[in-house]
């Protein structure tokens, strides 16, 4: 992988993870797969983003970061959690908007 957990300090360099992450486990090439981010919300407050990754053949991957315990989730392509990386540098999605 291009992107160290020790580097990840921002979200870019958090959606570069998971993109190259994802591509990994299935050897997927990184410019012919579309990552694609959804934001989840706990009681209007929003906690994570949900990543998932679109390959060639309907190929779907995804990943769950849980913003409050700054761990990422990875899941492979029949939804069962293959990783599970705690993220040593903490930031917030609000940081990245403004």
């Amino acid at each position: 992988m291009s992107v160290g957990i020790e580097q990840i300090d921002s979200m870019q360099a958090l959606r570069r993870y998971i993109h190259t992450a994802l591509c990994d486990k299935e050897q997927l090439l990184e410019e012919q797969s579309l990552l694609v981010e959804l934001p989840l919300f706990r009681t209007n407050q929003l906690c994570g983003i949900q990543f998932t990754l679109h390959g060639p053949r309907s190929v779907k991957l995804s990943a769950v970061w849980a913003a409050d315990k700054n761990i990422v989730f990875l899941y492979d392509t029949r939804g069962e959690r293959y990783a599970k990386i705690p993220l040593r540098s903490r930031f917030s999605i609000e940081q990245e908007a403004a």
